[in-house]
């Protein structure tokens, strides 16, 4: 049976073949989440995910949730609620806020994995071009919206949420929109939820994810400017 590996100073990461079955796709402890290791673990389909007081943890889980951008599935509800046009848009002018939101407590959880150190380190990665965070408005409140990471012709989503119906499918329709423009071929969802594969995400093998991930990540330059509409009826 394979030990988890500990990271020291510097290591890089082994090989995904050596992510632990159970749990399962735990990769790795320790290391820090500094802008490069950040980078370089995206890079090859490893994301950070732990709950203080771990050290970090990293993970490559098998199989892999993905959403193919031409596979979204905007139900006629939702359709309605984009034309009505009552909720704006905008990108990376909220990030901090979106983070903090996502890591607010739901359905009875104490809150996740989302620490402040966590909002720093992706704060950072955003401020150098690498992580954008999509938000919806109500009015001048925020009610919805997701961050992640862009590498690429990948996005790598990593949390949203919703303060009102529909806010954050608002939000994975804005993200979808805008990457349609730049070229991109998927948002990469990690783990498989009811909620994403009703708006069209599928699992995956890893070996698969990796195989479509060495073919996207030096597709676009991720650092170029990102915009999108105002109004929620432009994205149909």
């Amino acid at each position: 049976m394979p030990l988890l590996h500990y990271l020291e100073p510097g290591e890089d990461f082994p090989p995904s073949s050596e992510a632990l079955a159970y749990p399962s796709g735990l990769l790795a402890a320790g290391g820090c989440l500094d802008s490069e290791t950040l980078l370089k673990a995206y890079g090859r389909g490893i994301f950070p995910w732990y709950e203080a007081p771990q050290p970090v943890l990293w993970w490559t889980p098998d199989p892999r949730s993905i959403l193919l951008l031409e596979d979204l599935h905007v139900s006629r509800s939702l359709r309605k609620t984009l034309r009505r046009d009552e909720l704006t848009l905008s990108i990376d002018n909220a990030f901090a806020e979106v983070m903090h939101a996502c890591a607010a407590p739901r359905d009875g959880q104490r809150g996740t994995w989302i620490d402040e150190d966590m909002v720093q380190a992706y704060h950072r990665l955003g401020e150098e071009g690498h992580a954008h965070s999509i938000e919806v408005w109500r009015k001048g409140a925020l009610v919805g919206g997701l961050y992640g990471v862009a590498i690429g012709g990948a996005f790598f989503g990593e949390s949203m949420f919703s303060r009102e119906t529909d806010a954050s499918k608002i939000a994975l329709v804005a993200l979808v929109w805008l990457l349609r423009q730049r070229g991109a071929i998927f948002i990469d969802c990690q783990i498989e939820s009811e909620h994403l594969n009703s708006l069209g995400a599928k699992n995956v093998s890893r070996v698969d994810f990796e195989n479509r991930l060495q073919h996207t990540v030096n597709m676009l330059p991720a650092t170029d400017n990102w915009a999108l509409p105002e109004s929620t009826g432009a994205l149909m």
